[in-house]
């Protein structure tokens, strides 16, 4: 490896990074992370901090899980590569499906498609909805619904059904025939209602009334989060989800629950969807399924979806869909290991104490500062501290001072992750009572220098 000169020197000059614009950090380089231990990053000068945004919602086992690791090196010298595309396949994609399907049993999951992340998920949780229509003599049902505020992944299918401008404005125009519905947003919404339950109401007559105006055989599926990450870690009222369920059930419609955050125990529970009691039709999921050790994520089908393909007689139920790194052997003994490890050390029974830990610990720092607009989480390890001006007309803060919270809190040891004017938290969910301490400690600082 070059020297730290050389990497200094050449930081943002030739590498476009994502989600950044290339002039701003060129202007201000992005912080060079050269190491990590456990829940710890460390930069390039030696600063460590505890990573509250679990590298991007995903490292749910820490850095130095040396049982992953190794698995990905043996896997290396067995098998590095060989396409799983209809003809071949490999011993590691068998059982790492096995693996999949068996933890998500309980959700109604039957079989597995892997990708190589949640974007890809996604785009195939979409495109196989659209195809499970036109197997049953649907085929006018192409159309999607989601949440404004949602999150979906960066191809065209899913920024289409993107619930936040900020992913969509520069790209249009996406694919036609997606349409949004409210979030179960209560700090900000389009009816100024602050009840949860009845905020779920609304937004459940909104979608009937959509569903309505564009024709119900014309809706091929409802895609949603079961806690909105990226849009600022919204949590839903426990009625939310299954009331979208029964909405598609008595339309036909398939439910798409995206667990690319949710999924592998970051809300208490193995899946978002079952967390709030719910069996969708299709899961997408990623993130969490390698704990960030190797690019993998899988779309998942019920039952329901299965036996539409499996069961085809036309001719029309082939897949004409994958990716190079499908079932990439490599990415699939990752899966096994990260699984075995996440079923050991049983992650989501810590993540439900931490999480709340965490946020009771944002709400009494939110009664110490009022620039604290609102709070969300208590579900697991997501929080979301949304960040005003002036708390009681909610002005958005501007960008300079969430900067410098972010840059003053990471100095004091720990790394959080803005989005828009939200302090996003998503630790590793082996994280421990004390590393939450120094995180909220961080924060308190942070929000101090503003």
């Amino acid at each position: 490896m070059k020297d730290e000169n050389f990497l200094k020197e050449n930081n943002a000059r030739h590498l476009w990074h994502p989600m950044g614009a290339p002039g701003d950090l060129q202007a201000a380089p992005p912080k060079i992370i050269k190491g990590a231990e456990g829940v710890r990053i460390i930069d390039i000068d030696g600063h460590a901090a505890v990573d509250a945004v679990g590298g991007l919602w995903c490292v749910n086992l820490g850095y130095s899980n040396d049982v992953v690791k190794d698995a990905i090196a043996k896997q290396l010298y067995d098998l590095p590569y060989y396409s799983a595309f209809a003809g071949t396949t490999n011993p590691t994609a068998i059982e790492a499906s096995y693996m999949v399907r068996e933890f998500f049993a309980a959700d109604g999951i039957a079989r597995v498609f892997f990708t190589s992340g949640g974007s890809d998920s996604v785009d195939t949780t979409m495109r196989l909805a659209r195809q499970y229509h036109r197997l049953r003599g649907e085929p006018t049902r192409t159309k999607f619904i989601s949440l404004k505020k949602g999150y979906h992944g960066t191809h065209f299918g899913g920024a289409s059904v993107n619930g936040n401008n900020r992913f969509r404005i520069n790209y249009e125009p996406l694919i036609p025939g997606c349409f949004h519905l409210p979030a179960p947003y209560t700090y900000r919404n389009p009816f100024n209602e602050t009840n949860p339950e009845v905020l779920a109401q609304l937004i459940a007559q909104a979608a009937e009334d959509e569903i309505q105006f564009q024709g119900p055989k014309s809706i091929a599926a409802l895609i949603m989060e079961p806690i909105l990450g990226a849009g600022g870690v919204i949590v839903p009222p426990a009625t939310f989800m299954p009331l979208m369920r029964e909405i598609c059930d008595r339309h036909g419609i398939l439910l798409i629950s995206d667990e690319v955050i949710t999924g592998f125990g970051r809300t208490g529970d193995w899946s978002g969807a079952r967390h709030w009691g719910v069996k969708p039709d299709m899961m997408s999921t990623a993130k969490g399924i390698t704990s960030g050790y190797f690019p993998v994520g899988a779309a998942l089908m019920s039952d329901k979806v299965a036996e539409v393909f499996e069961n085809d007689k036309t001719g029309e139920g082939a897949i004409w869909h994958g990716y190079t790194y499908s079932a990439h052997p490599v990415g699939a003994a990752a899966v096994i290991a990260c699984l075995s490890e996440t079923m050991r050390l049983n992650t989501a029974a810590n993540a439900g104490p931490r999480g709340t830990q965490l946020y009771e610990g944002v709400l009494k720092l939110a009664a110490k500062y009022d620039i604290i607009g609102d709070v969300r989480g208590g579900h697991g390890l997501m929080t979301g501290i949304e960040l005003v001006s002036d708390r009681a007309a909610k002005t958005l803060m501007d960008l300079s001072t969430m900067k410098r919270i972010h840059t003053t809190a990471y100095e004091a040891g720990a790394m959080v992750r803005l989005g828009g004017n939200n302090i996003l938290m998503s630790p590793p969910l082996t994280i421990t009572a004390e590393e939450i301490d120094i995180i909220l400690t961080a924060l308190d600082k942070g929000f101090a220098a503003a």
